[in-house]
């Protein structure tokens, strides 16, 4: 059975380091916010200025003027700063930021990233700090559907559609599938509801399995 987002999100909060500073994108990735461990020790980053961003806010925690960069109300956790929009970008820019989570259109099988446009006539223009996190930041997570509405996959051999970012993802957390992406192609973790034989024959690139622990040769 496939994950929903909130199962999804707090498979990719386990796999955070603890005491990572770390920028989650607008729409899936901020549901992130809502699994991570009150002990981890992760610090949110917000594009719109913030540090130690909390979970989302709910009811009387609801401030108008505290949101993340999706405009969705937030909480602050102790510490918590704020700073210039200018000052954010210097931070995503400058390789202060340990892991970003964003969505996507497409991630390639050596870790191209197209996030901001499908490249159609009508397409509006989504780029936000996209570019920014995936060149700054030390690792890129992208969580999306493997799937789209049409069952085409999108992990794909090159990306068709408007780059973000080149050979700058590692991991992609999907519905049915965590699969590692770089320079060696895709490699399978784990999956949800599926099998490996099943997603090789949906997918358009070879999708390996890693060697089990202690074998040789």
């Amino acid at each position: 059975m496939s994950l929903n987002p909130d199962q999804l999100a707090a498979i990719v909060a386990r796999d955070i380091p603890a005491g990572s500073y770390v920028n989650l994108g607008i729409g899936r990735p901020t549901k992130v916010a809502d699994h991570l461990p009150a002990d981890s020790g992760v610090v949110l980053h917000t594009e719109n200025g913030m540090l130690n961003m909390g979970p989302a806010a709910t009811g009387d925690q609801v401030d108008p003027d505290l949101t993340n960069a999706g405009k969705v109300p937030v909480t602050e956790l102790p510490g918590a700063s704020y700073f210039h929009h200018a000052d954010s970008f210097a931070m995503m820019r400058g390789g202060h930021l340990d892991v970003c989570v964003l969505g996507a259109f497409q991630v390639s099988a050596t870790g191209d990233l197209a996030n901001w446009s499908t490249g159609a006539p009508d397409a509006i223009p989504a780029v936000g700090g996209a570019m920014d996190l995936a060149i700054g930041a030390k690792q890129v997570f992208v969580m999306m559907t493997l799937f789209d509405k049409q069952g085409r996959s999108k992990l794909v051999p090159e990306c068709t559609y408007p780059l973000t970012g080149v050979a700058c993802v590692s991991r992609i957390y999907t519905d049915v599938a965590v699969i590692d992406v770089g320079p060696d192609g895709a490699t399978l973790r784990e999956s949800f509801g599926t099998t490996p034989e099943d997603l090789r024959a949906r997918l358009p690139v070879p999708l390996k399995t890693p060697a089990p622990q202690g074998a040789t040769g």
